[in-house]
């Protein structure tokens, strides 16, 4: 078959740009999106583009900031324009905060879910109406364990927004299925390694808060991390989810799964979803919706 055309979000680095990389490996070609591609992300341009040749595949970064709807449809326009079609989106951009909950603002709470949660809806407005026009086409979106795994504190606004993005994909499933268009939901569990995750994570904007919960949960991300550093297989990378979504696209239309773990240290997530995920199917059915479900 032709090569697909993929755009993936949030692609300059972590799961995004090894996904990028791992996908256009398969002979696809991939639009690497990310934002201030002159600027900031520019590195992350020429290590794509050096990429492209020294593996010979077709990669391609391009400027596509996903909190700003301009910028999602001129690249979005692009696309269509050289390719006519967007065969495969994969929904990766995102932004983690850590620190006690009441010491985040609702500002910063609303921001969180408009980098986690409406940059979906800003690219999805974007792209569908040419996969229902054609009747196909991929949305895969990059959950995670923290949905219904076993969370630690600390996370709690990135957690919701994640839970916020993971059932606004459950319900496109169901809108977009007779139209053609497939739903993946890929879910990483916690990967201490190969993502940028913490490393450029928010903290709260009252300081006087966090401080006082320093006083009885001194360290507590630290304790954390080590702890799962250390219940994590030896091998355990972020790699391996970029690889997983390499493997679903690449399957044939038809036969890509509804829903994916990928967590080495196994919170529980998977287990949580399953039954979710079979309780909703049967309602759907019980309703007569049975056609809207997916494997």
């Amino acid at each position: 078959m032709s090569a697909r055309v993929v755009v993936i979000t949030g692609a300059s680095s972590g799961f995004g740009a090894l996904t990028a990389r791992a996908v256009a490996a398969g002979g696809d070609i991939v639009y690497a999106g990310m934002r201030q591609t002159a600027t900031r992300n520019a590195g992350a341009v020429a290590a794509a583009a050096d990429y492209r040749v020294e593996h010979a595949v077709d990669l391609r970064a391009i400027e596509l900031d996903v909190n700003d709807q301009a910028s999602v449809d001129a690249a979005v326009a692009e696309v269509l324009a050289e390719h006519g079609r967007i065969d495969v989106l994969v929904h990766n951009a995102g932004h983690m905060v850590v620190g006690p909950a009441e010491a985040f603002t609702p500002e910063q709470l609303a921001e969180i879910y408009d980098i986690n949660v409406l940059s979906t809806q800003r690219v999805n407005r974007a792209v569908l109406p040419s996969m229902r026009e054609r009747g196909a086409g991929l949305v895969l979106w990059v959950s995670s364990s923290s949905v219904k795994g076993g969370t630690p504190p600390y996370l709690a606004p990135y957690f919701a927004a994640k839970a916020g993005m993971d059932s606004l994909a459950v319900s496109y499933a169901g809108e977009l299925a007779r139209w053609g268009v497939e739903t993946s939901i890929v879910v990483p569990g916690s990967f201490t390694s190969g993502t940028n995750h913490f490393a450029h994570a928010g903290r709260p904007a009252d300081a006087a808060v966090e401080a006082a919960y320093e006083s009885r949960y001194a360290g507590l991300m630290e304790q954390v991390g080590e702890k799962l550093a250390a219940l994590a297989p030896p091998d355990a990378d972020a790699s391996m989810v970029a690889s997983e979504i390499a493997r679903i696209i690449a399957l044939p239309a038809g036969q890509r799964p509804f829903r994916v773990h990928v967590d080495p240290v196994d919170d529980g997530s998977e287990a949580v979803s399953e039954v979710a995920d079979r309780i909703r199917g049967d309602f759907l059915a019980r309703v007569g919706l049975a056609d809207l479900l997916t494997t």
